[in-house]
């Protein structure tokens, strides 16, 4: 079979995973970067259809990556956009084989996750002060990243509607556009109730007056516009900073969440569904957090540790 040049290959493999696939414009940017990388290697190789690709032309990319001292992370990362493409190629009918099954990367060794303590993230929720609408707002904001295990882009993609106080959950839309709905305890249900009646109409008063009425981003900016992820983690950093604790990322109120549910008896299965993993696999690395956790107890308290 003739497949087509390379570089066409790369532009509808890309195609379909907006149109179809769904992907975010982060991962297809990403996508793009690492296979216009491997076009560009294979054109100086002298390979322009992407059928003329084998097994053996696959491992000296690999090689090459691995000379030109990328980390084993970044190589595993551009194989796996790769295989991506090859994976599409032969459902397309463009091949007949996946040559990349079987081709071996560097191993990675996956870090644990870093968490809060139980007192830190309770420290942390509680640190915003409650005298104004942003203190009020970034309250709500570290309660749900927290007592929800949101990834920051599903909180910022939150709409006033997702909320049902009531009942005490939200509907959220993760990854690939799955929506799940996810409970919310007492403390982050009382910090929504003060944003949405005492802080949001004050934000929302401050909005442009270009921009569009009527937002319905629960979560607003100082513009009365939809709170940015960049916002998020400063918020985030200027809070951990006031309580003096170690700089972190969003994600890790995520990784806080699975842990400390872990830590305190939930099932497996169960945080499996609360964060919106697809596999029990992406899930079980808090179970090591966990066991870290118990080590560390262990030795720091046992007299004969």
């Amino acid at each position: 079979m003739t497949g087509p040049p390379v570089g066409d290959a790369i532009e509808d493999f890309l195609r379909s995973c907006t149109a179809e696939r769904d992907l975010s414009p982060h991962t297809v940017a990403a996508y793009r970067r690492d296979l216009e990388a491997l076009r560009a290697w294979l054109e100086r190789a002298g390979i322009d259809l992407l059928s003329d690709l084998d097994r053996q032309w696959l491992r000296r990319y690999v090689a090459y990556l691995s000379q030109r001292g990328y980390a084993r992370r970044t190589i595993s990362r551009k194989v796996s956009a790769l295989r991506s493409l090859l994976r599409w190629a032969v459902r397309r009918g463009v091949l007949d084989g996946d040559p990349s099954a079987g081709l071996s990367v560097p191993k990675l060794d996956r870090p644990l996750p870093r968490v809060l303590r139980q007192s830190e993230a309770a420290a942390l929720c509680e640190a915003p002060p409650e005298d104004s609408p942003e203190g009020l707002r970034d309250r709500a904001v570290l309660e749900l990243l927290y007592g929800c295990g949101l990834r920051v882009s599903e909180l910022c993609g939150l709409d006033v509607d997702d909320v049902d106080l009531r009942r005490r959950s939200l509907v959220v839309l993760g990854k690939g556009r799955k929506q799940r709905r996810l409970p919310f305890g007492a403390p982050a249900a009382d910090a929504l109730q003060r944003y949405l009646v005492q802080a949001r109409p004050a934000l929302a008063a401050r909005g442009r007056s270009d921009a569009a009425p009527g937002e319905p981003a629960l979560f607003l900016n100082t513009r009365g516009a939809r709170l940015s992820r960049r916002r998020v983690r400063a918020i985030l950093e200027r809070y951990l900073g006031a309580e003096h604790l170690p700089v972190v990322g969003p994600h890790t109120l995520r990784h806080s969440f699975a842990t400390h549910l872990l830590d305190n008896g939930a099932d497996l299965r169960a945080v499996q569904e609360l964060l919106g993993h697809e596999s029990l696999a992406t899930t079980q690395v808090y179970t090591h957090v966990s066991t870290e956790r118990l080590k560390q107890v262990y030795e720091q308290s046992h007299p004969r540790a």
